[in-house]
């Protein structure tokens, strides 16, 4: 119970060459979360710009509907 097996070993084998090996998947899982978080903000960038258009289209609104 104390030390570990080779079974244990062979696993704990296995866990690091699916992160580590095979075309460097961690490298590319990182990247693509970078792309995503770089479009996550540039889609709040353009939406908070977007409110501020539809703020104006709506104030037009109302002051049509007042004068009228």
């Amino acid at each position: 119970m104390g030390s570990f097996s080779i079974w244990h070993w062979l696993i704990v084998l296995a866990i690091i060459l699916v992160l580590f090996g095979g075309g460097g998947k961690i490298p590319k899982l990182m990247r693509d979360l970078g792309q995503g978080i770089t479009a996550f903000k540039k889609g709040l960038k353009e939406e908070k710009s977007g409110d501020g258009d539809q703020q104006a289209k709506t104030d037009e609104k109302s002051s049509m509907i007042d004068r009228g």
